[in-house]
């Protein structure tokens, strides 16, 4: 099986990479609502998602990795290495920006934690794409979250690009590529909806506090507050 796969990669290159890509970029999506425990899959969502992916990201990445490998050929530590500089400073920020700025909008009401405020409200729906929808600022989202994704990224592309670059044939790297964007693409599909782009909200989104421990938190703080408001009242002034 994997001999067949091979070969149909090696006949049919671009279908067969941007296919697998596309596939798993969207999975990523589907991740991310089974973790945000809603009642209803939204495939109208993940379908959006897949859209970015065949028509972007999976082209983008298939005629990427070729162009690295013609300007800087081979597999030897330097040549990798400028790879992987070229990529991270240049495609990285380009394909978290056109996530950001030309990914459906959407305001569905739901939260990752469902004992927040607003977390039990219905979905309003999907607004479709903001930049075709004409939307007032499509970079809002750019600039609030784009530099904390861009430097979370840097905590987990280059190690992956690094293996992709040494070890991987050329003919599948946009597959190895799309393995990886499967994690990250729950990462951002988590970031645009609800997070702030930094790995400490999707892992706070992942492994939620129990809601004894959270209380629990809260009345800590309360009580050093009235602790803490006395001794700020009680304190002397000095004699002028």
């Amino acid at each position: 099986m994997r001999n067949a796969f091979l070969r149909h990669v090696r006949r049919f290159p671009w279908v067969t990479n941007v296919t697998l890509y596309g596939c798993l970029f969207a999975g990523g999506d589907f991740v991310h609502q089974c973790f945000s425990r809603r009642e209803k899959m939204d495939w109208t969502h993940t379908r959006n998602v897949a859209m970015i992916a065949f028509s972007f990201h999976g082209n983008f990445n298939f005629f990427w990795m070729r162009f690295l490998e013609r300007t800087f050929p081979g597999t030897s530590a330097g040549m990798v290495m400028r790879k992987l500089l070229l990529d991270q400073t240049t495609a990285s920020p380009l394909a978290t920006s056109v996530f950001y700025t030309g990914r459906y909008e959407q305001d569905d009401g739901c939260h990752p934690f469902p004992s927040c405020p607003g977390a039990n409200r219905e979905p309003a729906g999907v607004n479709g794409v903001s930049l075709l929808e004409g939307k007032e600022d499509i970079f809002e989202d750019w600039r609030e979250k784009f530099l904390n994704t861009y430097k979370t990224g840097l905590m987990f592309w280059p190690f992956m690009q690094f293996l992709n670059f040494a070890l991987v044939p050329l003919y599948v790297r946009t597959t190895f590529t799309g393995c990886c964007a499967f994690i990250w693409a729950t990462f951002l599909c988590f970031s645009r909806q609800s997070g702030d782009g930094t790995a400490g909200a999707a892992l706070a989104w992942m492994f939620p506090p129990k809601e004894g421990e959270a209380e629990s938190t809260e009345e800590k703080l309360d009580s050093k507050e009235r602790t803490d408001a006395p001794k700020e009242a009680t304190v002397p002034s000095k004699p002028t």
